[in-house]
């Protein structure tokens, strides 16, 4: 006769280097799939968004926060890229502004400069951007072990177009799908947009990192 069962390991704690509650459980529901108990981050715990790309600001919260409570640790960092803004709003997508409508305005604003300053050169207009979403998974040591990027390319309409979303979404048109991220459903946009991309990446690559030893 055996020996008795052992009991099943208890689930691995993954904290959300977050303090947006809705965020938190927007990654609980999407990791559901997987052997994990998923906290969001220490309540006063502030981390400084220094890095110049989205993945250098994801790898930066992951770390501090995996190092901060001992646990596994993913963050993200996403935004808005355009081309003929040399790659702006970036890593400062969300401090564009005040509001939401102030970031389009803003946007299309610049934006609109930059074509007229390309008609001047005998250029066409170039709206062209992309959504990007960075994810990094850091090890209780805080190590960073798992980095991956979705990436949406995509116009920037002259107006808003849609009621859906948040943020630009209303002006991020994608010519493949023929609509603005504001004007999808959640089903089109979670499959075709860049936060979707990245989480599908992460899926695979993270119930493999998990199965190993941490150190």
């Amino acid at each position: 006769m055996g020996g008795p069962l052992e009991p099943p390991a208890p689930p691995t704690v993954l904290v959300i280097a977050s303090g947006n509650a809705g965020k938190v459980r927007e990654f609980a529901h999407l990791l559901t799939g997987l052997p994990l108990q998923v906290r969001a981050q220490p309540e006063g715990l502030e981390v400084e968004e220094t890095g110049t790309s989205f993945a250098a600001n994801a790898r930066l919260k992951a770390e501090a926060v995996a190092r901060a409570t001992g646990h596994w640790a993913l963050a993200d960092d996403s935004g808005l890229a355009v081309e003929a803004l040399g790659g702006a709003p970036g890593v400062h997508s969300a401090r564009y502004a005040d509001s939401d409508t102030s970031r389009i305005a803003r946007l299309l604003r610049e934006l609109g400069a930059a074509d007229q300053r390309r008609q001047e050169q005998g250029l066409p207009s170039d709206r062209r951007a992309a959504f990007v979403a960075a994810l990094a998974v850091a090890d209780p040591s805080g190590a960073t072990r798992l980095e991956v990027e979705g990436r949406c390319e995509g116009v920037i309409l002259e107006s808003p177009r849609g009621s859906g979303g948040f943020g630009y979404d209303p002006v991020f048109f994608v010519p493949s799908a023929g609509l603005s991220y504001a004007e999808m459903d959640k089903g089109l946009k979670g499959r075709l947009g860049h936060r979707g991309q990245a989480f599908a990446k992460l899926e695979a690559e993270l119930q493999d990192l998990l199965s190993r030893p941490a150190y």
